[in-house]
């Protein structure tokens, strides 16, 4: 299976599934477990410094054989820095988000590094491919973190960036199971990212108590919040009814960021374990989610589930 995949064969991994490259979750151990599973693990920058960055990708080097990324999100204030610093560690694959794909892509290129980028929509998508990218990640709105602001679904973006790029599209957005990854490649898709179902591993750095909420979580849980800064799909605790709140009231941007000001929201919630007074990134399948596995046990049962779900159509028509 998956021996004619394009993604499969471009990044040279045994199943198409790509870990999300998440803040405050996903560092070396999470990213060694996936890769090792036959995915692609993915270390996320976007909560690092330079020299933790290093130590991640040596680590993750030593831990795994296998192809590995980096997640850089362009806008990050090191983001440059980090470039250099793949480039000199010689990382496999680089995928880069929130910002212009036009930037980097060359640069890594060069240095024999696999792009990948993160569009929210068509248009985003077109400038990709036109960058040079080797292929897309397209991210519907259902996905946990930062989001796109027309707030298109996943299974209205899919089809639409198939039918407007030639190079490899990547689904993302909700997706937590075979079924759903089976649905996304009848929409077009030759890959799938998923993020928050990883949150639920052994191998994750996020708390515990960050890890409790996707398992005990359910449908409405989360809410795309914080359009006027950047739309970020949250969990509904004491700093979402702020933020919620402010907003009815029609707080400007300065009033929203001032309620992110002082500690690392992100990190005290997701990291530290503050999960009612911290900003808690998480996608809306954490309905999906009832437990906490291993890595390889989550890659293990979204492909059996896949196949199952194949051969049941399969057998249907």
């Amino acid at each position: 299976m998956f021996a004619n995949n394009r993604i499969t064969n471009l990044l040279k991994i045994k199943y198409p599934i790509i870990q999300g490259g998440m803040v405050w979750v996903s560092g070396w151990k999470l990213a060694a477990a996936v890769s090792n599973a036959g995915g692609l693990g993915v270390i996320g920058a976007g909560s690092m410094e330079p020299a933790l960055l290093v130590e991640h990708i040596e680590k993750c080097k030593k831990a795994t054989s296998q192809t590995f990324g980096v997640n850089i999100p362009l806008l990050y204030k090191f983001s440059n820095e980090f470039i250099d610093i793949c480039i000199q560690q010689k990382v496999p694959v680089v995928i880069t988000s929130a910002g212009n794909p036009k930037t980097y892509t060359e640069k890594l290129k060069q240095a024999g590094i696999i792009v990948i980028h993160v569009v929210s929509s068509t248009v985003f998508a077109q400038k990709a491919e036109a960058a040079g990218v080797d292929a897309i990640v397209a991210e519907g709105f259902e996905a946990g973190g930062h989001n796109g602001r027309e707030e298109t679904t996943t299974f209205v973006l899919i089809p639409s960036v198939v039918k407007t790029v030639k190079i490899p599209v990547i689904a993302a957005g909700g997706i937590a199971t075979g079924s759903q990854m089976l649905a996304a490649f009848a929409l077009g898709a030759e890959g799938v990212q998923i993020g928050t179902r990883f949150i639920a591993t052994l191998e994750s750095s996020a708390h515990e108590n960050f890890k409790k909420i996707i398992i005990q979580g359910k449908e409405g849980d989360t809410m795309l919040m914080l359009k006027k800064i950047v739309p970020t799909r949250i969990y509904k605790n004491n700093l979402y009814n702020k933020i919620a709140e402010a907003e009815h009231n029609g707080a400007t941007a300065d009033q929203l960021k001032s309620l992110l000001e002082g500690e690392n929201k992100a990190k005290s919630g997701m990291f530290d374990g503050k999960v009612e007074d911290g900003l808690i990134e998480v996608g809306q399948n954490i309905s999906l989610i009832d437990e906490i596995l291993p890595a390889k046990k989550v890659i293990n049962q979204i492909i059996k589930e896949f196949e199952e779900n194949l051969n049941r159509i399969k057998s249907e028509f």
